[in-house]
């Protein structure tokens, strides 16, 4: 009797570089090729200002897709986070063209000339203990619903668009003192220095490599970290040692769910949830509920996920 070949896990790679890509647009399509030649799928965007995005394939296919974007001008270091799913969290492949990598909307911002102070895992613990240190979550209000560090500042944005907004009206109290910024997987939190420095601001530190290193790095029972971190693939969230999190999508808002959340009477599978019930129509619901009965079909059908869950 042959003994099944074991599956091996899917490989996921966050990355990002700011770096000058004056040629990026020509990159689009051999970039495109380079990955769906080699069953690679997710997204990766390309600016002016550099790279950015998350991808999954097998290990090899992985490894020689980061050999490849190394070898570009102006892309050596970059920046990857690695983790692990248990199937493919994205459905396609796809190369975008951005004006930026990582939307501000705020002209002249250079982060690869002019970001903050890089600080390392193992030292963002006594950095944001310091009474003196303002700790800021640069991530979008349905992001930091999942987890966030303890004591971190919620500037409750719904896009990072907001964030300068947020800065220029709380100036005052980060005036003379730290500010600790930090974001998912590191560029988000990036730029922001990047802006707050261009104010005056100059003690200003940011998270190197995000929560997702952080959260590889930091033993649980040293962490300063409380609940889960939002993803953007279908494995939602993840938690220490970047394991698969408990958190889901509402199918109808695409808010990340909580087992709490799940637990609510305004919750039903596919169709609506605490942080939508009130927004949404009855013909709203009764549309939602028939395109989860269709996703159940083709599941019990084929075993695949259906493209709308």
């Amino acid at each position: 009797m042959t003994t099944p070949k074991e599956i091996q896990p899917v490989r996921v790679a966050a990355l990002y570089k700011f770096a000058r890509l004056d040629g990026y647009a020509a990159l689009r399509a051999p970039l495109a090729a380079f990955c769906c030649g080699r069953g690679i799928k997710g997204t990766l965007l390309l600016a002016h200002e550099g790279i950015n995005g998350t991808v999954a394939g097998s290990e090899e296919a992985i490894a020689r897709l980061m050999d490849h974007l190394q070898a570009i001008e102006g892309l050596a270091g970059l920046e990857v986070k690695y983790s692990s799913a248990a199937d493919m969290p994205f459905h396609r492949m796809k190369v975008r063209l951005k004006r930026e990598i990582v939307t501000m909307g705020v002209e002249d911002i250079d982060p690869a000339a002019s970001a903050g102070t890089y600080v390392a895992s193992a030292d963002w613990n006594a950095l944001i203990s310091d009474a003196d240190t303002v700790v800021i979550d640069t991530r979008n209000a349905y992001e930091v619903s999942l987890g966030t560090f303890e004591g971190a500042v919620d500037p409750k944005t719904t896009s990072f668009r907001e964030f300068p907004a947020w800065v220029e009206q709380h100036r005052e109290e980060l005036e003379g003192r730290k500010v600790a910024m930090f974001c998912t997987g590191g560029i988000r939190c990036e730029k922001a220095t990047a802006y707050v420095k261009s104010l005056g601001l100059r003690d200003v530190f940011h998270l190197k490599g995000g929560i997702l290193k952080y959260l590889e790095e930091v033993p649980a029972e040293e962490s300063l970290w409380q609940g889960e971190c939002f993803v953007f693939d279908e494995r939602v969230s993840v938690s220490h040692g970047l394991a698969e999190g408990e958190a889901e999508l509402c199918r109808a808002c695409r808010h990340p769910l909580t087992v709490e959340d799940r637990l609510s009477p305004r919750f039903t599978a596919g169709v609506s949830c605490p942080h939508c019930f009130e927004t949404r129509s009855d013909e709203d619901r009764a549309r939602y509920a028939e395109r989860h009965r269709q996703v159940e079909l083709a599941q019990r059908r084929g075993g695949r996920r259906h493209i709308g869950s």
